[in-house]
């Protein structure tokens, strides 16, 4: 008798719905990484900006949601943005949890943190 070659038709489906899972949990997660992205990217345009410099802590804030509304970011409000006094500086702290469904009653949460350091007037 020859040996079988190959995977059976439950091996395949078994296959299939591994593959499956994980291409729905990668529809869902991508998209969140992709804003953060742009949230880090932001933070790190803060340090270098000189408008910011010049500006109070409510106007910091205000600036921060404009970029991240013309980004298309709406997972970060204004409350998780935190902006405190130390030394000659601010430190500006956005910390957000952006939550959703991947299937069925499945849910994830992913917790970012990004700071950055600009020169008080």
């Amino acid at each position: 008798m020859k040996k079988q070659k190959g995977l059976t038709l439950i091996s395949w489906l078994a296959i299939i719905a591994v593959v499956l899972f994980n291409a729905i949990m990668a529809m869902s997660v991508v998209p969140v990484y992709l804003n953060d992205h742009s949230v880090k990217s932001m933070m790190q345009g803060l340090e270098t900006d000189t408008s910011v410099r010049s500006a109070t802590p409510k106007k910091i804030k205000e600036i921060i949601a404009k970029r991240l509304r013309v980004n298309n970011v709406y997972s970060v409000t204004k409350d998780d943005i935190v902006i405190k006094k130390s030394n000659n500086d601010y430190v500006i702290t956005i910390v957000y949890e952006p939550r959703g469904r991947l299937i069925g009653s499945l849910d994830y949460i992913i917790t970012f943190k990004h700071e950055a350091r600009v020169a008080a007037r």
